[in-house]
């Protein structure tokens, strides 16, 4: 994998952009690159809203714009408080194949063991990019966790646009590709007693897309979804496939969160990708993820 460094030094140079001090809560940043925990927030309490709740809301608007990705540990919420939190953000996403907790289709059930043959979210990849409007965010709130390992990774996609070089951004501009989650879905919650659904959702969107709210770019395809590149020869697509899905990965555009019970993580589908690891077996990971939706990517 390449260190994006050479004797001119690295490739990609970072430049965080230090903004106003927060008033409501605290936000102490992973790296400079990706990730921030926030502090002095009771979600529970937020979701009922008064004016202080509403300035906080504002705050974590601008903290996950900012960082793609947040965290917020020691957090005791119920199912609904969970789901009135993500509608914070907008609308509600049903995930096409995953099973749910509870009642509610957009409560989307968390849960490995020693006995499950697989777990969620075990490679690269942007949650539900197949869909022709894919989520804005998702809301991961975990109850349980083993006592060691199940970090989840995260990479910001800004940064690995940049990164590249001015050549390869004007290739790849204007690119579209094929994202289908037929490969990825059918059969794969069949241990939970989720039948198939007749078919799942595909999309084509662009390679690049421009976020809706900060206006930058970011790479957009991953390993989990991403099936080709439109109107090139396939062996082309393919070996353009490889170099970018190995680029995105790259350690420096990353943070490694390590769970906690009761830890919740929040991230922008828009300009992350994330991995979570599942190096825990036999031991149990479980919780609930609910997910807002979003827009056609541009």
């Amino acid at each position: 994998m390449s260190s994006l460094a050479g004797k001119q030094g690295p490739r990609y140079r970072h430049t965080a952009e230090d903004g106003a001090p927060y008033e409501t809560i605290a936000v102490e940043k992973l790296t400079p690159i990706i990730g921030a925990e926030i502090s002095g927030v009771d979600i529970g309490k937020l979701v009922d809203g008064d004016a202080r709740s509403n300035r906080q809301m504002d705050e974590i608007h601008r903290a996950l714009a900012e960082n793609l990705v947040i965290f917020f540990r020691d957090q005791h919420i119920t199912p609904q408080q969970h789901l009135a939190f993500g509608r914070k953000f907008g609308e509600l996403h049903f995930h096409p194949a995953a099973p749910h907790e509870d009642e509610d289709p957009a409560l989307m059930k968390i849960y490995a063991d020693k006995n499950s043959p697989r777990a969620n979210g075990e490679g690269w990849h942007s949650d539900v990019s197949c869909d022709l409007e894919p989520p804005m965010g998702s809301i991961l709130y975990i109850k349980q966790c083993p006592p060691r390992g199940g970090d989840t990774l995260f990479a910001n996609m800004y940064a690995a646009y940049e990164a590249l070089s001015e050549r390869m951004k004007a290739y790849l501009h204007g690119l579209t590709a094929l994202h289908d989650g037929e490969p990825i879905y059918r059969g794969l919650y069949a241990n939970y007693g989720v039948a198939d659904r007749p078919s799942y959702p595909h999309a084509e969107h662009p390679v690049v897309r421009t976020h809706p709210v900060t206006g930058k770019k970011a790479l957009y395809v991953n390993r989990g979804f991403t099936r080709h590149i439109n109107g090139i020869p396939r062996d082309e697509s393919d070996a353009m496939l490889a170099y970018l899905y190995q680029h995105a990965e790259n350690p420096l555009f990353q943070c490694r969160f390590r769970w906690t019970e009761n830890a919740i993580a929040f991230w922008d589908n828009r300009c992350t990708q994330h991995r979570a690891m599942w190096d825990y077996w036999p031991h149990t990971r479980a919780g609930t993820r609910v997910t807002v939706k979003g827009e056609r990517p541009v």
